[in-house]
């Protein structure tokens, strides 16, 4: 027996408590009501999608996140699951980090090097952690840095390069071993 991806990243979705972006859409099966009309991503843009999920999740001794086609992933998923509010926002999210990284480093992100980018997302990142939102129901900003490591995360981990190269695999149903001894070095276990 083998498990689908939609079924995968459901159980994903519940061991992370539900907190992704669009979780609600992935959990009921359902997609938002109120979406993008014809929102569509250029190959450029899942091109700059794989550099920035290659960026979180780099290759190392296995492959990274552009392998496991994460771009074309969170395509997929921001089409599919989010309404057009976080639609909008991981648009303009993403046109925001095109138009900064080239206006503070000079190069565009795609052509810059890796500790470059690495540096400026990690930035991001600190800016999101330490923004107070005016409103206690308004979120962090900038949101899109949240969005990008949550995609890529899940999509490279529920990808068969995450799974099966980055993870230990055991085919479901495969045996239970209640205790598995862990050594410091030792890969974690895919669903």
């Amino acid at each position: 027996m083998t498990m689908n991806r939609r079924d995968a990243l459901k159980s994903v979705i519940l061991m992370m408590g539900g907190t992704m972006v669009g979780a609600t859409a992935i959990l009921t099966g359902c997609a938002p009501e109120n979406q993008i009309e014809g929102l569509n991503f250029s190959p450029e843009d899942i091109a700059f999608l794989d550099e920035l999920g290659d960026t979180i999740i780099p290759e190392t001794d296995t492959p990274g996140a552009k392998a496991a086609g994460i771009g074309q992933f969170m395509v997929m998923m921001v089409k599919d699951t989010y309404d057009a509010d976080q639609q909008k926002t991981f648009v303009d999210g993403l046109n925001m980090i095109r138009k900064d990284f080239k206006s503070e480093k000079g190069t565009d992100f795609v052509g810059a090097p890796v500790e470059d980018r690495l540096a400026y997302l990690n930035g991001l990142y600190e800016q999101y952690k330490s923004s107070e939102p005016q409103e206690p129901s308004a979120p962090k900003q900038p949101q899109v840095i949240n969005m990008l490591r949550d995609l890529t995360v899940l999509g490279y981990f529920t990808s068969e390069i995450g799974a099966t190269q980055a993870l230990v695999y055991v085919e479901s149903p495969g045996r239970y071993d209640g205790c598995i001894d862990l050594k410091p070095g030792d890969r974690a276990y895919a669903i």
